[in-house]
């Protein structure tokens, strides 16, 4: 067995009620680590394109990694991955809190969850002993009563939940998981819970000791690591001001979402900063496991009608998704709405996009009061913003179409394809393409991926002076408005690299040095890292998430961008300037030996990968 993992994996058929474990795979592990990469690999041989993602044949896999327990810098993370019920391609949510070193404390790599319950159940790990649960005196609870009941029960307050809400009970297509007031979140595997009749795991392990290669040595590269990301300048913004940091900057730059991708700067902007939200409301950093960061927001209100106690403050994405995507400067309320999200466990991305997408085509005239309950949207009125959100958690109304995302709403009201923020049927997240083309691979290629997001290449690292250029992507002399094959092969290979991370576990907000990462590997499982293991590992994983998409269905087609999100802006930072994203992909298609055809790796690019 490769060393850093712990052998083991819970499987749960929860139409029989019947619990197992099973050892993990260690050809699999060797070939594409733990994680994402490990759970793509498993998955694509259980899964096809007539696979119902809502029906109990899905499968879905919670995993760790093996960094997972070693204490290196922000290896505390954990991925849910399954087919999406959203999408229809690769589901995958990264997530971090304290459950997933409780996974591994207690003597597991991961979950295995099939078949689904007639009655609701959780599931409960002490260590060796695993059971299946009844859940009735949970069902329709938001997750801060579910977590707490939970522990309750348990009798230890220390133990590790994760749970849906009213809206994974509900089916909404964009629900997430909750745990310890983290999101794993985009993709829907909270409906996928809900589906399953799997209110929640909690879990509380004794095992603190992990087996690694070379302890001596990981110790030192560990310490090498650390120093390093606390140094960097990024980890200081990240724990003076959080993910939002930049807010002011990408108002100046036009990387900052405004008015439904339809406005290029706003004056109001300095309201909702991340310098703003510590100066008014930050009572302490929030740290998840291992992190040495703290990007994380714990804040409080002291007065008025958003009152109150400390709670989790909402990340960058979330601040745009109810803050400037709708033209609501009133950061308090998105304070609130940020508390709602977590305990209906729904994603804030998507449901601040899908209900941003309403108010524009209604104020365009695409629709009428009359055809959603009476309801008139307008920018910056977050009370309309939140009777919205609970008609969609209760799919009650409008809410039950909208409960199926922004396609559906399009199609619903016949509004183009083009009008709508979104690619891979995913709404896209919040770095406007026009500031940074980059990200208009990240987007439009999404179909690398689980769809459109930041973190698929994290290209606007480039603006903040990440350096990659161990692995041969020239970031730091890159142009942001590039549009050549040098672009197309930065982000693949950043591509590739955020694939690795998504399979040891590690944080994306924490960059050691690529050395330092391979380094960290090789000590604890054993393997031969260096940085040709480094490209060849993340290449193989990537390209493994790809043929999983293209067996369920994705083509060439599938690649591309609205144009609600290339239109040239008249002023700003980006005035002027959109990506010629058809260029883009054919260079990038290129770059990876994709067959612009089929959309598929090459021949050669299969075999030397060995992902058949």
């Amino acid at each position: 067995m490769i060393k850093g993992f712990r052998g083991s994996l819970i499987s749960i058929d929860l139409t029989e009620s019947k619990v197992s474990k099973i050892p993990l795979d260690n050809e699999i592990a060797k070939s594409y680590l733990g994680g994402a990469g490990y759970a793509c690999r498993y998955l694509y041989d259980k899964l096809d394109k007539n696979t119902d993602p809502l029906s109990p044949e899905n499968i879905l896999i919670i995993m760790t990694g093996p960094l997972n327990g070693t204490f290196a810098p922000n290896t505390g993370r954990w991925v849910v991955c399954s087919k999406s019920p959203y999408t229809g391609i690769w589901g995958e949510s990264n997530c971090g809190s304290w459950f997933g070193a409780e996974i591994k404390k207690a003597g597991y790599d991961g979950i295995i969850i099939s078949g689904a319950s007639d009655v609701p159940v959780y599931l409960e790990i002490k260590d060796e002993d695993v059971n299946i649960k009844d859940a009735s005196f949970l069902w329709g609870k938001g997750t801060y009563f579910t977590t707490e009941k939970l522990k309750e029960v348990f009798g230890n307050p220390k133990a590790k939940v994760a749970c849906i809400g009213q809206a994974g009970e509900n089916l909404v297509k964009y629900a997430n998981i909750i745990s310890e007031e983290r999101a794993a979140g985009r993709t829907g595997m909270g409906a996928i819970l809900g589906a399953k009749k799997l209110k929640g795991i909690i879990v509380k392990g004794k095992k603190t000791e992990l087996d690694v290669a070379n302890e001596e040595n990981l110790k030192v590269a560990i310490k090498k690591a650390r120093d390093y990301v606390i140094s960097s300048i990024t980890t200081e913004a990240q724990r003076l001001f959080g993910t939002s940091a930049l807010i002011d900057t990408y108002n100046i730059t036009g990387e900052l979402v405004i008015k439904y991708f339809n406005q290029s700067k706003w004056k109001s902007a300095y309201k909702i900063s991340g310098i703003t939200l510590a100066q008014d409301l930050l009572v302490k950093n929030r740290y998840c496991h291992s992190c040495v960061i703290g990007c994380g927001r714990r804040v409080a209100i002291k007065e008025g009608i958003y009152k109150t106690e400390e709670i989790e403050g909402p990340e960058y994405e979330t601040i745009v998704s109810y803050g400037s995507l709708l033209l609501n400067d009133n950061l308090e309320s998105i304070v609130y709405m940020n508390k709602k999200c977590f305990d209906y466990g729904i994603d804030t991305i998507s449901s601040g996009g899908i209900i941003g997408c309403l108010t524009h085509h209604y104020l365009l005239g695409n629709i009428s009061s009359k055809e959603i309950d009476g309801i008139n949207p307008e920018w910056g009125n977050i009370k309309v913003a939140e009777k919205l959100l609970e008609k969609i958690v209760y799919r009650e109304g409008i809410g039950n179409v909208l409960a199926e995302g922004s396609n559906a709403l399009a199609k619903k009201f016949n509004i183009s394809q083009d009008e709508i923020a979104t690619v891979n049927g995913l709404e896209v997240t919040y770095h406007d393409i026009r500031s940074n083309y980059g990200m208009a691979i990240a987007y439009g290629i999404g179909g690398a991926h689980k769809g459109p997001s930041h973190n698929l290449c994290d290209m606007y690292y480039v603006l903040m002076g990440i350096p990659f250029e161990e692995i041969n992507a020239p970031t730091l002399t890159l142009d942001n408005f590039s549009e050549d094959e040098e672009m197309a092969k930065t982000c693949s290979i950043i591509m590739d690299y955020r694939a690795l991370y998504s399979s040891i576990i590690l944080c994306s907000f924490c960059n050691p040095l690529p050395s330092q990462v391979a380094a960290l590997i090789e000590h604890t499982t054993g393997l031969k890292f260096g940085l040709d293991e480094i490209k060849l590992y993340g290449e193989r994983i990537l390209n493994m998430k790809r043929m999983f998409n293209i067996k369920m269905g994705l083509t060439p087609a599938d690649d591309r961008l609205p144009q609600i999100l290339l239109r040239p802006f008249l002023e700003g930072g980006s005035a002027g300037k959109s990506p010629n994203f058809e260029k883009l992909k054919r260079l990038f298609y290129k770059y990876r030996e994709w067959n612009p055809v089929t959309g598929k790796p090459s021949e050669n690019k299969v075999r030397l990968l060995n992902i058949r």
